[in-house]
């Protein structure tokens, strides 16, 4: 079946076009990488974390993104999200492991010290109507992939409570008054079981999404809730 779909649909790199493959070398070599920042005044940090004088009870711990918003990682978004082609999320996820691998974030050396234990990872929800009009969530999926490659736990633990506007066409205070009160904790779920999250989205914006989910599941008894993303 997949070899069929090959043929009829033959993967193109996102940047160049290049044949048989989501991401050739030199697009991955041209996402640019950038100077992690405090998830809470967006000013540079060290290794992502939130700065002392930052820091929330409800708050993020720290933000991690792959890279820039633009270019081929843009566009391997955008084809994701909106143009369905599920196969990038596992070679997005791909690229992530091997930056890992190859400089050692703060974040996974966290996660490393404790040998993944209480780390586990959930993602943004987005609403059933925008999920079955989509056809799944990329978010998910995303971190689906991702937990199977580190090796920890994946839930559903927030749940979307209220249809809200996209966040895009939306700016600054806008986009925190949309997304106020939009998220609740899974009812089957013990937050207990895995007290430190990874949180997926596919993009920071102004945080405000990532922030709000990050004060639902700390109210809900996380201790330490890092956001991840694969672009700023």
């Amino acid at each position: 079946m997949n070899v069929i779909l090959d043929l009829l649909f033959p993967k193109k790199c996102v940047g160049c076009k290049t044949l048989d493959t989501y991401f050739c070398k030199d697009c991955i070599t041209n996402i640019l990488q950038t100077d992690l920042v405090c998830p809470n005044c967006e000013k540079l940090a060290i290794g992502g974390q939130t700065h002392p004088i930052c820091k929330r009870r409800f708050g993020l711990d720290g933000l991690w993104s792959l890279g820039i918003y633009q270019g081929s990682l843009r566009e391997a978004i955008k084809q994701l999200k909106y143009g369905r082609v599920k196969g990038l999320a596992e070679s997005l996820v791909d690229i992530l492991m091997e930056y890992w691998a190859k400089y050692q974030p703060f974040v996974f050396d966290q996660i490393k010290r404790n040998q993944g234990e209480g780390w586990g990872i959930t993602s943004v929800p987005l609403h059933w109507w925008r999920s079955n009009s989509r056809g799944f969530n990329q978010s998910n999926l995303i971190g689906q992939i991702l937990s199977k490659k580190l090796g920890l736990d994946y839930c559903e633990a927030l749940k979307r409570v209220r249809y809200t506007k996209p966040q895009v066409k939306l700016k600054g205070y806008d986009r925190h008054q949309n997304i106020k009160d939009a998220f609740a904790i899974s009812l089957n779920i013990s937050i207990s079981q895995f007290p430190n999250i990874l949180l997926i989205d596919d993009v920071w914006t102004t945080g405000s999404t990532l922030r709000e989910c990050s004060y639902i599941l700390k109210k809900n008894g996380a201790k330490k809730v890092w956001a991840l993303t694969l672009a700023r």
